[in-house]
């Protein structure tokens, strides 16, 4: 398709192309309608709706406990960051104080899921932009931190691990010593990765100049996580508005200057080592014995031991997961920062057993906005690097 526009230099022929849906390079199923002055991006629009799942209505029909499993689908390379921030609402609305213990151990896990998390980044992101080993190399590292997950809760990805008043599960013995192992072998991985990358020319020429975004640009779009940081602005929402304890933890916010593709990366290499730092604190404070959720009868079913030795348990337990609870009525909007920026659950309760309305601000779906303001005035081959950088997963996008 050709049409024909207005330059400074005159009238000039210009081409609309399609990158995606089915393209290896959007990171799933997003389509940008290019419009090229050449091998110059005049114009990018990202079309999305291509992964609807209608989450956010599934919910309204699920009772509050049933809807965690959902919020797994969300961001599926950080299911435990979408359970917290549903589960840390829902205890809004009720009114529960979470046990330490249970706390300590969530900020641990979330903090591995941002580890693994940005592995996925970093592996994607290379690979697109030519560097094959370092793909390899960081899904390795990742694939230890999902063994943890799967040791916890018998599900590498979709673990649906944190409950409302806690945790789903007694942790098994042992499991510390797994996430030690990782802990000790982890930095030395990532500076593997700089190794290969931080200063490596093709990488740099890739990467420096290349999807710059203003600190003022990246505020009036809403950007949050690495793709404000980036540009300078160090808002956190672990720091801004702590929850889980954060407030009880020591780690700085990263942040660059230079708001490009480069900048990014080196926020995000550096975040994993901030959450490693997060991690080996959490091992230290989690105490070896105590509650792992709330006890709170007719909101909180009973525990495995409780229900063995107690058919009023057994019954009581069938009941709460068929009929669900019924929090009081009210509204609640409650962030935690995601690996991907500030994620928002906004969920209302009319006093029934099911949610009225469950809401999530996705920060992909809002970084994904900046992509035009990245891309235009660049290079087409720059528009890969440019959505890669914004770190997008599809189906929180789409939801």
């Amino acid at each position: 398709m050709t049409t024909t526009i207005d330059t400074p230099i005159g009238a000039a022929e210009t081409m609309v192309l399609n990158m995606g849906p089915q393209h290896p390079s959007t990171h799933g199923v997003l389509r940008v309608i290019l419009e090229l002055n050449g091998e110059m991006v005049v114009k990018a629009e990202p079309i999305i709706g291509y992964l609807h799942t209608g989450i956010e209505k599934s919910c309204e029909a699920k009772t509050y406990s049933q809807a965690i499993t959902l919020t797994d689908r969300i961001d599926y390379l950080a299911p435990l960051s979408n359970n917290l921030g549903y589960c840390l609402a829902v205890e809004k609305i009720l009114g529960l104080e979470v046990p330490k213990r249970a706390q300590y151990i969530r900020v641990l896990l979330t903090e591995l899921t941002r580890c693994a998390s940005h592995l996925v980044w970093v592996g994607t992101h290379a690979i697109d932009l030519g560097a094959m080993t370092v793909f390899l190399y960081s899904f390795r590292e990742r694939e230890e931190i999902l063994k943890i997950f799967e040791y916890l809760s018998g599900q590498r990805m979709m673990t649906s691990y944190f409950r409302i008043g806690g945790l789903a599960l007694e942790p098994p013995p042992g499991w510390l010593d797994k996430v030690q192992r990782v802990v000790d072998s982890l930095p030395g991985h990532i500076d593997e990765y700089e190794d290969l990358l931080t200063k490596n020319k093709i990488w740099l020429g890739r990467t420096q100049g290349v999807g710059i975004i203003s600190a003022a640009d990246a505020i009036a779009m809403g950007c949050s996580g690495p793709m404000l940081r980036g540009s300078g602005v160090a808002y956190d929402v672990r720091k801004a508005f702590p929850y889980s304890s954060y407030d009880e933890f020591d780690f700085n916010v990263q942040t660059q200057t230079a708001g490009d593709c480069y900048a990014r990366y080196q926020v995000r290499v550096a975040e994993i080592r901030e959450s490693i730092k997060i991690v080996k604190q959490a091992m230290q404070k989690i105490p070896s014995e105590g509650p792992f959720r709330a006890e709170v009868p007719g909101i909180i079913p009973p525990s495995r031991e409780e229900m063995k030795t107690s058919i009023e348990g057994l019954i009581y337990h069938f009941k709460i997961f068929t009929e669900g609870f019924a929090p009081p009525p009210g509204e609640v909007y409650q962030a935690i920062e995601s690996p991907r920026g500030e994620l928002g659950v906004f969920v209302v309760s009319d006093g029934t057993a099911k949610p009225y309305r469950v809401k999530f601000r996705a920060p992909s779906f809002v970084n994904l906005q900046s992509l035009p303001k990245l891309a235009e005035g660049r290079l087409i081959a720059d528009v890969v690097a440019c959505i890669g950088t914004t770190d997008i997963v599809l189906g929180e996008v789409d939801r």
